[in-house]
Parts: structure tokens; sequence; C-alpha cells
């Protein structure tokens, strides 16, 4: 497959955020980058941006690594097939994204559904991956009606205060500020996302290959309650690592950003270093 991209100014300054384009096929990925240093892939939560994560991309860039965050298809600048796709579609765009660095292999943080992509491209792709945080993941069997309440949430044609309930309750803790993601929701997206991740054996993704794995899992998550903490480390063994962020639940990211931040590089320095 050709390979195509912007590229990069070599003296790009730590901590100045650019966009490029990568391009394959029929599929183009806007990739919004900062930072320098070992790679870092963040991927999004169903149905949502990469912007997302910009403090935390701005915090893990701080500690010296390159950041790289792809749009999904059908946000920005990102566009191809949404029909007919299992979460290999999506690995596979993972896979250009790191290899338009020509830096080597990634780390790969993926939230919520991003940790499905993140571990499918671990599956596929395991001479790319460094290691893979799975932020918020599921455990492997939880409650059908926490991703109906996700459809809900995404479904533009509620009410505000309706969505905002199911948000809430399904994203995060008690005291927590839910509004902050009741906009930036992509319908057509969200379903495209799901309907690739019912495509999809999980026994394809769920063991991220033979990658390192940090498993950082929310204090509150409805989708991790606490007797499936060590279900991945049990499964899986010694290259899984857990660690528990207390008062935030599903959404964690904008909850609790710094403490993300801090168990993210933590780890990561910890292989670099090993």
């Amino acid at each position: 497959m050709a390979l195509q991209e912007n590229p990069q100014p070599a003296s790009m300054a730590i901590g100045e955020r650019t966009r490029k384009l990568v391009t394959y096929d029929d599929v183009q990925l806007e990739v919004i980058a900062e930072g320098s240093g070992p790679l870092m892939v963040i991927l999004p939560s169903r149905g949502r941006d990469s912007d997302d994560n910009d403090e935390i991309a701005a915090g893990i860039a701080e500690h010296g690594f390159r950041v790289l965050r792809p749009q999904p298809r059908g946000i920005g600048k990102s566009k191809g097939p949404m029909e007919n796709l299992t979460l290999r579609d999506f690995a596979t765009d993972v896979a250009h994204v790191i290899r338009s660095e020509g830096n080597g292999a990634a780390f790969v943080l993926g939230h919520a559904f991003g940790n499905f992509v993140a571990r499918m491209t671990a599956s596929m792709y395991p001479e790319l991956i460094r290691g893979v945080i799975i932020a918020a993941a599921a455990s492997r069997n939880y409650p059908q009606e926490l991703s109906e309440n996700v459809n809900k949430i995404s479904n533009l044609s509620l009410p505000d205060e309706e969505r905002l309930i199911y948000l809430q309750k399904t994203f995060f803790a008690p005291g927590n500020d839910a509004s902050v993601w009741l906009h930036g929701w992509y319908p057509e997206v969200s379903k495209c996302q799901r309907q690739a991740t019912l495509a999809t054996n999980k026994d394809e993704w769920w063991s991220c290959g033979t990658a390192p794995i940090l498993d950082l899992q929310a204090a509150n998550d409805p989708f991790r309650p606490p007797h499936t903490r060590n279900e991945l480390k049990e499964a899986l063994g010694e290259r899984v690592t857990v660690e528990v962020i207390s008062n935030a639940s599903h959404a964690l990211v904008p909850e609790q950003p710094q403490a993300v931040v801090r168990a993210v590089v933590s780890w990561a320095k910890k292989l670099l270093q090993g």
C-alpha cells in the first residue's frame, strides 16, 4: 500500500502542536502531533474526536514523548469507508499513522472504545507496538444497557437534559461535571464504530498480541466493577500492570487528566529503561 504524508519540520519545538495528513488507499487520516521523543499514539472514545485528549497529550509530550492523535474516520479531515468495517480496519489506520513518523514502534493509548482499536493494532502489528495503555477499558462481559446508554448519549435528537442523565451515570463519577461531554458527539461515527466492534471476534484483539499492557482503570467505572479489577492480569500474567485512578468513571480523561498523565508516563518510561 502506498503511504503518503505531510512531513513535519525537523526543527519543530517541543510543545508546538501541528496537524498532518496520512493517506493510504482510499483512506485519509488527519493527525494532531506534538512533542519529540518516543512515539505515543492516543485513540479517543466511541463517537468522539481526538481533541478530547488535548490536556493529556500536552502533558505526555512535556515529559519527552512524540504524541500523535489520529482523528477517527468521519471527523475533521479524516475520511474513508464507514460501512462493513471491523476493528481490523481501524487498526490498519493506526499502523499507517505510526509508520508515517519513520521513528520505530509506538506506545498506543486507547480510551474506552479506543482501547479495542489499540489492542487490535497490537495483535495485528506487534512489530509496531512498544506497549498498550488501555484506559477505562470495559471488562470482558458487561451489561448491554451500558452500550445502549452510549447510543442515547450520542443521539443528538434526544433532549440535552435526558442525554445528560445518561452521561452522568454512565461516564462520570458522582460530583464530577458531566456537562463537559454533553457536546462533541458524532452519531454516524459512533454507529460505524459500534458496528465494527460487533463485527469483530473479541478473541482477535482481547490479548493485545504479546505487548506489555497498562490496565488503567477508573474506580467508579460501571464498565469495570471492582470484582473485575484483575481480570486481565489473571488471564495474561505479568505483562499486565493494573492501576486504579480514584474519583473517576468511564470518561476518566476529562475527570482526572493529571493522574492519567502521571500513570502513563511513569509506566512507559519504566519500559523504555527496562
